[in-house]
């Protein structure tokens, strides 16, 4: 895995979120009310919605479109919904905030 560097702590504010681009697409970093950064792709597995935009309580996101709540901790839907989006590794250096991308090699694997 790659570790890329993609801000620091103080560019989400607490229960928000950002969007990364990335050469894998689109990666929703969010920062729950308890100070914990999760990663995860940045679609809802329903229509597509933008998770970045949704409201984040615990750690869970609800998608702005269609209110499914997905799990920041495993990327699964919450409920009687179902489907799941990739979660992505993320590291903590100092205000630093890293999400591994995988190589090229990886992908190919």
């Amino acid at each position: 895995m790659n570790w890329t560097q993609i801000g620091n702590i103080g560019d989400i504010p607490l229960r928000g979120a950002r969007c990364v681009a990335t050469p894998q697409g689109r990666i929703g970093v969010f920062r729950t009310a308890d100070g914990k950064v999760y990663a995860i792709e940045d679609h809802c597995p329903h229509r597509g919605g933008p998770l970045s935009q949704g409201i984040v309580h615990g750690a869970s996101v609800t998608c702005p479109l269609h209110n499914w709540v997905i799990s920041l901790e495993t990327g699964e839907t919450l409920g009687a919904d179902e489907g799941a989006v990739r979660t992505i590794p993320v590291r903590m250096e100092g205000e630093a905030i890293f999400i591994a991308l995988e190589t090229r090699a990886e992908k190919a694997a």
